[in-house]
């Protein structure tokens, strides 16, 4: 075979570098995308918000679950479409550093959620994003409704002495499905504190009245917290 017909591998990758450096989406291609990614990181923010249960809800936060979709579906349209910019991707990836921690798990699932919607969505799988946001968004909606049908509470009490202690857990017991000793610090001259994790038989705390008029009980404290008990 002559130099003339010769074709390897070289002139291949110039070919293909040529043609996807030219090629391009059209403007309905790139609107129906980033609609859909929109919509998709709308149903996320409102899967977040309905779902939050942490201290403090962070609005920013969620609003840049829907720019992270919107924007992952325009990185995955421009890799998908020009090998230049996706070597270019490539690069300034790998010298990006994320330092802000995330405080709750759960924030990195709908991180996880985000970025993976944009790239079913950049790469035209619609119907994939669509349906599997709504199977994920539904499962954490169940997930989340089952765990706050039981408020965790606390309940912090002084006991003067070993029988008050036995006193006060006997009765607790009777007034609470189930509890957990959290902590149990004896101070000398100053009888026991108990921290106890309770899940109350029903939303009614009038139990607390009854532990405070025990003999050698002091103070008795319910709180209600976020945190999940050992059974």
């Amino acid at each position: 075979m002559n130099n003339g017909n010769t074709f390897n591998f070289s002139d291949l990758f110039k070919n293909n570098v040529l043609e996807s450096a030219v090629s391009q989406f059209s403007v309905v291609d790139v609107s129906l995308s980033l609609l859909i990614s929109f919509l998709i990181g709308l149903f996320i923010y409102a899967v977040y918000k309905k779902t939050f249960n942490g201290v403090m809800y962070s609005k920013n936060f969620n609003i840049s679950l829907v720019a992270m979709a919107m924007i992952t579906t325009l990185i995955i349209m421009g890799v998908t479409s020009n090998i230049i910019i996706s070597l270019g991707m490539v690069g300034a990836l790998s010298i990006v550093r994320f330092r802000t921690a995330v405080k709750d798990p759960i924030d990195i699932v709908y991180l996880f959620w985000a970025i993976a919607a944009g790239i079913v969505t950049g790469a035209g799988q619609y119907l994939l994003g669509i349906l599997g946001s709504i199977v994920v968004g539904v499962m954490l909606i169940l997930f989340t409704y089952k765990s706050s049908t039981e408020i965790p509470y606390m309940v912090v009490a002084h006991c003067q002495d070993n029988s008050a202690e036995k006193r006060f857990l006997e009765t607790l017991s009777r007034h609470v499905k189930r509890y957990n000793i959290r902590s149990k610090a004896v101070r000398s001259g100053q009888g026991i504190e108990l921290t106890v994790e309770v899940r109350l038989k029903e939303d009614d705390t009038d139990f607390v009245n009854q532990l405070a008029v025990l003999e050698g009980i002091g103070d008795v404290v319910l709180v209600s917290y976020n945190g999940e008990l050992a059974v």
